[in-house]
């Protein structure tokens, strides 16, 4: 069979990651960080396009890998709620991403993989379970206010990876088994994962489910209204007051889980209480979702870039090891299963969604 050639493109808040894989074989793998500096100069995401599409291009010049692709996959981006899956980038995805309520760089994603792709002579273009993977059973849709329906925002595509991947090592398939995942990030969504399908998930963007090192988490709704009415911010000071300026940021100064650490080890009681509450509400998050399957779960997962915390992951594991075994994953799959999604549907073994 032919050796399919794939670049992945991954843009995050802080990081634009890029991969280039033949097959299943990664031939490069980067992470490019962005500075706060560098940054600052755009007033939103979007604004960030023509920079991250540029050090995508630079890096494989510098590399000499040439443009000669099968398939160039994105991380999807917010547009709207949409099943699992991957989805063949078309003009209408291009066009919902530019316009849609909520914004983050993995919107990115989606723009900077098409244009790439329809550069290259008979290549395509994918994105593979954005995080607003839509599977809620009817009950999880459901809040105490109408003009409210709970939505999902969440790490769908490294949960589903490490799904996988647990699922292989134990010698099942992902549909056969019973999941708790937590990806601990910037963000933490924790999501209950019923035979294949993540019945129940939080909005990890912007206002569910425990504070993280950047996100406030659930707030106290009529408390939050106040201080909406109080005139003290503005509407674009508050969004940042939930998601960016919120969590350990705004408590501690620091997004840095490894800076909070040494403090904590130097004696600094006021970070050790807030990063215990993380732990805490983190904790009792997770167990909620056993109800959601019936206190049947085979496992509970632990992943993304604080699984790596020796702090933060013995406390956690502590809290929550009475429902079902517990295993860490730290770090994320996303650029292997970004390739392995475009691999599957050259190869045919599966096919690419249609967006409308």
């Amino acid at each position: 069979m032919a050796t399919m050639h794939i670049l992945a493109i991954n843009p995050g808040s802080t990081s634009t990651k890029i991969a280039v894989y033949e097959n299943e074989s990664p031939v490069l793998l980067r992470n490019i960080a962005h500075s706060a500096e560098e940054l600052e100069k755009f007033d939103d995401v979007t604004e960030q396009y023509d920079f991250r599409k540029e050090l995508v291009l630079s890096e494989l010049r510098q590399m000499n890998i040439p443009l000669d692709f099968d398939a160039v996959i994105g991380r999807g981006g917010l547009a709207k709620p949409l099943a699992g899956g991957v989805y063949e980038i078309n003009r209408k995805m291009l066009s919902d991403t530019r316009e849609a309520v909520h914004k983050h760089a993995c919107d990115l994603g989606c723009l900077i993989a098409y244009e790439i792709a329809r550069s290259i002579p008979g290549c395509r273009s994918f994105i593979a379970d954005p995080g607003v993977v839509d599977e809620l059973c009817d009950y999880a849709r459901v809040s105490g206010s109408p003009l409210m329906p709970r939505i999902c925002i969440w790490h769908a595509l490294n949960q589903r990876a490490i799904a996988r991947r647990f699922a292989m090592e134990i010698g099942k398939t992902y549909e056969e088994l019973n999941l708790i995942i937590c990806h601990l990030g910037g963000g933490i969504s924790i999501a209950a994962h019923e035979k294949g399908r993540a019945i129940d998930a939080n909005n990890a963007l912007d206002g569910e489910g425990p504070f993280s090192p950047e996100r406030a988490g659930s707030l106290p709704a009529a408390d939050l209204i106040r201080l909406c009415f109080s005139g003290r911010y503005t509407e674009e000071q508050l969004l940042k007051r939930i998601a960016g300026q919120a969590g350990l940021t705004a408590h501690l100064g620091t997004n840095d889980m490894r800076e909070i650490e040494k403090r904590i080890a130097k004696g600094d009681k006021q970070a050790e209480l807030i990063v215990d509450a993380m732990i805490y509400h983190t904790a009792k998050n997770i167990v909620a979702e056993g109800a959601v399957l019936f206190g049947k779960v085979d496992a509970i997962l632990l992943t993304g870039g604080l699984a790596r915390s020796q702090y933060l992951i013995p406390r956690l594991r502590e809290r929550i090891k009475f429902l079902a075994p517990v295993y860490c994953y730290p770090g994320e799959d996303e650029m292997q299963a970004l390739a392995s999604n475009a691999l599957e549907v050259l190869k045919g073994r599966r096919e690419a969604k249609i967006y409308e």
